[in-house]
């Protein structure tokens, strides 16, 4: 049996994006979110943040969504964690590319906050949290 999804870090630069996504995630999906400003904000809290989700956002100035992932990856609290990244670069060849990196899905922006939680949990469940 898979454990439940409890504990998300959440990557985000855009600080209305970010407000909007943890506030849903917190209040609609009942999740813990550790939520994070950029990359290197990220990189200092995963240590601690016992996360059993990464969601990362793709485009943010400095580290990107996939380089905030390959130093996440060197940490031995965050080498194993489910990722899913967020975007609104959706081509196939972008999705496949974030697949390649190890992402487990990709959710689209904009996002809807309501569902947000609901979408996470049954991409949890499909890919085997």
């Amino acid at each position: 049996m898979p454990k439940p999804l409890a504990r998300i870090l959440y990557v985000e630069d855009e600080p209305d994006i970010r407000a909007v996504a943890q506030m849903a995630l917190e209040a609609v999906g009942g999740f813990s979110v550790i939520a994070c400003a950029s990359g290197s904000e990220a990189l200092a809290a995963a240590p601690t943040a016992a996360a059993d989700l990464l969601l990362l956002d793709v485009m943010m100035p400095g580290m990107d969504g996939p380089s905030t992932l390959k130093a996440l990856r060197d940490m031995p609290a965050t080498a194993n964690t489910p990722v899913i990244f967020m975007t609104a670069k959706v081509q196939a060849s972008e999705i496949a590319q974030y697949r390649e990196l190890g992402a487990i899905d990709v959710i689209h922006k904009p996002f809807d906050p309501m569902e947000l939680s609901a979408q996470l949990v049954r991409i949890w469940e499909d890919k085997g949290g």
